[in-house]
């Protein structure tokens, strides 16, 4: 680990261990030894290819136990035969050969790869990968939304100042906003899921040439379709060429920068919370914020996860404009670019443990809200002009504006002026007895709205 190249292989690696199931090389050979053995299956169930014949019952349990059975000593010996092959894809095919070799499936060697184009194989799997990788990602996403609604809840009702431009506004809660990124982020998630990951087993240029030419026929659709949709889990792509197309991918890619765009937002306004002490973090026993200043406590958590999405983004961008397009029927700059899946996956991971830290050391500090807010009466121009705009004053945007801007502000001030107002005395009492604090309109019951 000390001298590995990439953090995520090096100083991260703990962070990200559930991934190396899902994107390591291992991974991949996996997948591939289970395609060419599901396709092999499929082959011996179809009774329009006597040839190649029906497998006992002992024989595919057999098949599938070199599935089940692949370890990455296994994946070493497919590694093996591809530094002779310089194929990875035909350095599986031999592998299998190897593995049936001296058993009753022995005369079944060449319906291994039957009919196929390596992309036929690799496509799959790496679509598996990316269905396991979302299986370990979208756990994280639903943690820090579950966390975020449980802050949101509990702050429903506690009043901040908002800024817009940086400038003291209307005032909010603290669990209204909070609430926003709830939304946000769940809508992703639900967009992120809703992605149909695709397949296809469909030969050279996706017109299953080749299959025709042995058994015109098989309904080499539905064949295909059983091995991608019934075995797999995966939607069946018809409309392809010797690539499946990636355009999934690409949605894929980009649901999972916006989530993590939605992230680096949060972050960044948590991190600006406790610049301005609305937050505290809890401190961790032997924990050092800096090395020459002892008082303090950095958002080193918000800071480290903003910094990793930055990184899986722009692996995730890349990914999602270069892999929909290929010269023609096909070329290989696809090839290199999806070994980086596990890239994109990996700084997300840590991001989302990161936040997730981070959202578990915060502490509310009221009084800091409560200060801020009784130092800010300006804010209750707006509702003021608003009912004077109600009772048909003339020009009460503008005379709000005179008594406001850049003047200093109090509770005086303001009684002063609403008690000069000819306004129905229901609406002045209203406006007297409001507050900065009290001024945050319907803001903790939008909280109670959250699906």
């Amino acid at each position: 680990m000390i001298t590995a190249i990439s953090p995520l292989d090096g100083r991260y690696a703990s962070k990200v261990t559930e991934l190396t199931e899902c994107f390591s090389e291992y991974a991949l050979l996996h997948n591939r030894v289970k395609v060419e053995v599901l396709w092999l299956l499929a082959l011996a169930a179809e009774a329009g290819i006597p040839e190649c014949r029906a497998v006992t019952a002992s024989e595919e349990a057999f098949l599938r136990s070199i599935v089940a059975d692949f370890t990455p000593a296994e994946a070493e010996k497919v590694k093996a035969i591809e530094a002779v092959t310089n194929h990875d894809v035909k350095a599986v095919e031999y592998y299998l050969k190897d593995k049936i070799a001296g058993t009753s499936l022995e005369n079944l060697s060449e319906f291994l790869h039957f009919a196929c184009t390596s992309e036929d194989i690799n496509n799959l799997s790496h679509a598996l990968m990316l269905k396991d990788g979302l299986a370990a990602l979208s756990p994280l996403q639903q943690q820090i939304i579950a966390h975020l609604r449980k802050l949101a809840v509990e702050f429903k009702d506690v009043p901040m100042l908002a800024r817009t431009h940086g400038q003291t506004a209307s005032p909010t809660t603290i669990g209204k906003e909070l609430a926003v990124f709830v939304a946000r982020l769940q809508k992703q998630s639900d967009n992120i899921a809703a992605v149909e990951i695709l397949g296809k087993l469909n030969g050279a240029v996706g017109n299953f040439n080749a299959h025709l030419s042995a058994y015109p026929q098989v309904d080499w659709i539905a064949l295909a379709k059983g091995v991608i949709e019934k075995e797999l889990g995966l939607k069946q792509n018809l409309f392809t060429t010797q690539i499946e197309p990636h355009d999934y991918m690409a949605e894929l890619f980009d649901g999972l920068t916006r989530w993590n765009t939605i992230l680096t937002d949060l972050n960044r306004d948590i991190w600006t919370y406790i610049s301005m002490a609305y937050f505290g973090q809890k401190t961790v026993k032997g924990e050092i914020g800096s090395s020459t200043m002892p008082h303090k406590v950095n958002p080193i958590d918000f800071e480290n996860s903003e910094g990793n999405c930055g990184l899986a983004n722009a692996i995730f961008c890349h990914l999602s404009q270069k892999l929909p397009i290929s010269r023609l029927q096909r070329d290989l700059t696809d090839s290199t670019v999806l070994r980086n899946m596990g890239v994109g996956f990996g700084y997300s991971m840590i991001a989302y443990r990161s936040t997730l830290k981070g959202l578990g050391k915060l502490k509310l500090n009221e009084h800091k809200l409560a200060d801020d807010l009784d130092r800010a009466w300006e804010v209750l121009a707006e509702p003021i002009q608003t009912v004077m705009r109600k009772a048909g004053i003339e020009k009460p945007y503008e005379k709000l504006k005179e008594l406001t801007r850049g003047q200093q502000i109090d509770r005086e001030t303001i009684r002063a002026f609403v008690e000069g107002l000819e306004l129905a005395e229901e609406d002045k009492q209203r406006l007297l007895v409001m507050t900065p604090a009290s001024y945050t309109g319907m803001a903790a019951a939008l909280v109670q709205k959250l699906d």
